[in-house]
This record gives C-alpha cells, structure tokens and sequence, in this order.
C-alpha cells in the first residue's frame, strides 16, 4: 500500500507483447524494461501511472475470473466425489461397504482409526508432547532406569496381549522406535558426555556390583538424572497413555467414512488457486498441479497433461552412467545424428546419400552402429524402404538409399521429407528424458543422486531397460501403472498422486480420506473413475444413478430392462422420504 505494487503476473508470466515488439505503445520497441513488463513501481499511496493501472487491472481481471471459474470446477468435482462416496459406511466387522454391502476396505484405512480423533501426523497421539506429559504426572523420585531396562521393560510390555490384539504392527513398531530414539538413545547420549558408559544393551557378565558409571562424581550423576532421568513409573505411564489413545482413536460402526472422505477431499480442493497449473520444482520439466492435476486422477484420464516416469539409475552416483541411460530411453531423430543428407543422380541409379556423424554419437554417449541406422529405417513402416535397396559404406560412416522405379523423383522428394523423422534410438513415445539432482532422502535413493525423470508414456519400457533399478520406477499415470502393474498398484498411485498435489500446494489431508477413495476407484478389480460413466459401473441402484446425471436414461432402462431397486442407499433412501439406511444412527 505504502511501497509498492510490485510485478503484475498475468497466466504465470509477466505483461506479454500486445503491440510490435511491446506491451504498450507508450515503451521504445523491444523494450524489456521492468515497467514496459508490468512492474508496478509507485505505491497506492503514491497513485500508479496510467501504464501502471492498466497492468494492474488486467492482473485484477484475471484474479476474478479465475475465482469464478474455479468455484465451478471444485463444486463439481465435489459433487461427483460426494455422489460416489455417499453410502461408504464402516460396519460392525470394523469393513468399510456400500449400502448394497460390496466390500470396499477390510478395515477402514488399515488401521480401523477415525482421523477425527487423530492427534499428530496421522497417529492416534503426538508422542513428544505425551511422553513430556507422562514424565510429569508419575513418580519421578525412584531409581532412574538404566538404557537397557528401558528397551526391556518396553519390549515386555508391547509384546502383552492388549497391545497386540489391538494396535496394528506399524503402530507398536512406531512406539518402539519413539522410546528408543527419543528416550533410551538420549539417556545414553547424556550418560557417555558425562565419561559413563552407555549401556545400551544387557552384557552376560554384569551382575549387581558392576559400576556402570565407570566412577563418575557424584555431580556428573545428579546432571544425568536432572537432564534425562527415566523412571519405571514414567515409561509404564507413557505406554498405558500410547495404548488408551489408540483404543479410544477406534472409529465406530456406522460412521459414514465416505461421506466424510469426500469433503476432506473437495474442501481443500476449493481452497487451492485453479490457475496455478506449473510449478517448476524439478529442472526444465514443468508438472500440471492444483484442480486439474486433481480431476485428472479421479477422472482416470487415459491421456493425462504431464506424464512423468521417475527411474532410479543402477549407479546413482555417476553422472556418464546416467547420460547412457538417458542416450538408451530418449528417442534420438536421424536428422539430429545425421550430417549430410544427399540426393544422387545417374542415368543407371538414384540414390539417398546419408553421411553419419559419428563423433556427434560419442559425445552423446549413445550405443549405436550404422547397422542399427540401417535396420531402424527398414523398421519404418511408413517409408516402406526395403533391406535390400540400402547399401553401407562403413569406412566413410555413409547409407545409401537406392531408388528404383519411374517416378522416382516424387520417391526421392517424400523420402527425403520423413527421413529426418525416423527414430533411430530410445523409445518413440517418449518426448525426453531428464538427470534430476535429489534434494532430499527418500524412500528412492539419498540426496544428491542422480535420478532419471522421463516425459512420457512407457512405464514397460523404462523399468526393463538396462541400467534403471525396475523395482523403483514410478510413474504418475494411473491407468498405464493399472496396465503395466496391475490394480493394487494402480491404488497406490491414486493415493500418492493426491497426496502429492495436495503437498505441493501446502495442505495436508488424513490418508485415511485418499485410501478410501482409493479404494473406490479400484476395487472392482479395474480402474473407474468418478465420472458418470465410472459411478455407473460402481452402483447398481437406478435412483441413486438417476439423481445424479443423465436422470431420463437411467429411469427408461431401467423400465425397459425391470429393473430392481433395494432401496439401500443414501440418495434413494432420501428420494423414497425413508430414513437414510445403513448408516449412522439408523444402523
């Protein structure tokens, strides 16, 4: 207000030329001045200039019609999400069905807890603040546990039959690993800086007189206990807290997940900016985010805007080793390898001159041989060149083409012209392939390893091709994962991809909500997307397919075939003025 304005941005850039070669008439040509490309110098406060207010508005505009048209995007995509989703319900074997009872989870999002009562990062409770809080209600004045008789006494207790009839593995495997980092670990780390020794693990030949604290001073004693002292009571505290959440987190039968799921999906889908399709978060590659990447998962696109197959590399650490691979999946033109491309005439023949630029292959590290040139140009269908008619003189890195025929002349012209287009390497549907730097650890390798983003389709190709770990190739395409991999896979990518989009624009959904929707899309054993064609094959109940779209079809097959309707459901429930069946409290 006070400042300044600053860069308008008008569709993610900033002004573009509307006159020659500027934005405005009142900027020299050429101009790439920060004021001629929208720059807002002055403040409100000062008053923008003429150019500057027109900039500004054309910014605002935009701003406004992007809110109007978003708001119908999310407002559909919710209302196909809330109309697929609509009679998920958990029962009494703790299953997740539809109001027909076709099975949808065993249990609802693995674990059989409601997000609801969820504390911290998806877990039934936020361990650091219920261990500070366990610390402070129990006994602090008996012994202090040694490292060791911590990891015993946490052994001992999650191996008991109340936690393991009730908590997932995962679960009582997270516990574990919270006392031992965040408790045993640190006890032992305070231990060795005051010169005691650590005592991670039991030895045999330790009895009562052993002297763990390798004779520290009386002092050095009091400061460990004072930063890090754990007592019994303490820990047996802190695991009776970790057991009572996660009983009491249990969802309860009759809970309408599906409902729920999807508004937890739809609501942050209007919260997100429509308009913001590409961020540039991986070098050169632009990845459509936001409502569309959204409606292109739940839609199961068979095209999708920006296909990406991420491939980890064998020798993750080399830079020439990955170029080779990226040579063996990038599709590589002959025009781009060719140097010389002539044409031939004599009165006995006519030929197709091709002169190979062999130090140009090197360099670019492909693995390649005028043979394979040879065979890559008989392969093409559409040129119809047979074997016979190209000869190689390899000494001179030369093809030859040999035309015979009486119209050789239009011959010569069309091949000429497709030539250039012949791949003579790497998959052809395959745009390019990228050497991506890792930021940060993952599941797929370590930060600063080198990784191969490809842009698009072939996920078969990718993971068979030597030099790419097949086991870690992912690809965010739905339907080629389904094909190639197969639908639990398929599953996967759905819950991932959302999660991912959400991430990117900073918003975090239970995972419980995604798996579900998960779920519905892929366990009719394909993948359906939640579209009038997908609900069709997911529901069975004509009212309920009538309320949603295309009403009269749904109702004159319906009469045409006599059909049955159970009356199961949600929307046919509410259509018949009965109460909603099979759920909440109705069950």
């Amino acid at each position: 207000m006070v400042a300044c304005v600053g860069q308008q941005i008008i569709a993610g850039h900033r002004v573009p030329d509307g006159f020659q070669d500027r934005s405005l008439p009142h900027f020299p040509k050429k101009s790439r001045s920060p004021p001629s490309k929208g720059f807002v110098r002055n403040s409100f406060y000062s008053g923008l200039s003429p150019t500057e207010f027109l900039f500004h508005a054309i910014s605002g505009r935009e701003g406004l019609v992007d809110t109007a048209v978003k708001t119908a995007e999310t407002g559909y995509m919710q209302r196909r999400l809330m109309k697929a989703l609509e009679d998920l319900t958990t029962q009494y074997d703790l299953s997740v069905r539809t109001g027909t009872g076709g099975l949808v989870q065993f249990r609802y999002g693995d674990d059989g807890l409601d997000p609801a009562c969820l504390e911290g990062d998806a877990q039934p409770l936020e361990f650091v603040r219920a261990w500070r809080h366990a610390a402070s209600i129990a006994d602090r004045t008996s012994r202090g546990l040694l490292p060791y008789e911590i990891l015993e006494i946490t052994a001992r207790e999650l191996s008991l039959k109340k936690f393991a009839s009730e908590c997932t593995p995962a679960y009582i495997s997270i516990v574990r690993t919270f006392i031992k980092e965040h408790v045993a670990e640190h006890l032992a780390k305070m231990r060795k800086s005051r010169g005691m020794f650590e005592a991670l693990e039991r030895e045999e030949e330790w009895d009562a007189d052993t002297d763990l604290s390798m004779g520290a001073s009386d002092a050095d004693k009091a400061i460990v206990d004072n930063k890090a002292k754990v007592t019994k009571d303490q820990l047996l505290s802190f695991l009776s807290i970790c057991w009572i959440k996660y009983v009491k987190a249990k969802i309860e039968p009759g809970s309408t997940v599906g409902a729920v799921g999807a508004q937890s999906i739809g609501e942050p889908g209007t919260q997100m900016t429509l308009k913001t399709f590409h961020f540039a978060g991986v070098a050169s590659m632009n990845v459509t985010l936001g409502v569309p990447r959204i409606k292109e998962i739940i839609n199961a696109a068979k095209a999708i805007s920006t296909p990406i197959i991420s491939c980890r590399l064998v020798t993750a650490d080399s830079e020439p080793s990955a170029r080779i691979v990226k040579g063996r999946l990038e599709k590589t033109h002959l025009g781009d390898i060719a140097s010389v491309l002539e044409e031939a005439w004599a009165p006995e023949y006519t030929y197709i001159g091709i002169i190979v630029d062999m130090e140009g292959i090197q360099r670019l590290q492909l693995e390649m041989t005028i043979d394979d040139i040879k065979w890559a140009i008989v392969n093409t269908r559409k040129l119809k060149v047979k074997q016979e008619s190209i000869t190689i003189i390899p000494r001179k890195n030369r093809l030859r083409i040999y035309i015979d025929g009486q119209d050789n002349y239009y011959r010569l012209r069309e091949l000429k012209r497709l030539l250039p287009e012949v791949v003579v390497k790497g998959v052809p549907t395959i745009a390019r392939a990228v050497i991506n730097v890792k930021d940060k650890d993952d599941d797929r390798g370590k930060k600063g390893d080198k990784e191969l983003l490809v842009e698009g389709y072939g996920l078969q190709k990718c993971m068979t091709t030597e030099g790419i770990v097949g086991e870690h190739t992912t690809s965010n395409h739905v339907i080629e994962v389904a094909q190639v991999l197969g639908i639990e896979a398929a599953r996967k990518t759905i819950i991932d991809e959302i999660q991912f989009t959400m991430g990117s624009h900073g918003m975090s959904i239970d995972p419980r909500h995604v798996m579900l929707l998960g779920d519905t899309m892929s366990y009719k054993g394909e993948v359906l997307g939640i579209t009038r064609f997908g609900v069709a094959k997911m529901k069975d109940s004509v009212l309920m397919l009538a309320s949603f779209e295309k009403t009269t079809d749904h109702l004159f097959d319906a009469a045409a075939y006599g059909k049955t309707d159970s009356i199961a459901g949600v929307s046919e429930s509410i259509i018949m003025g009965n109460p909603a069946a099979n759920c909440g409290t109705s069950m």
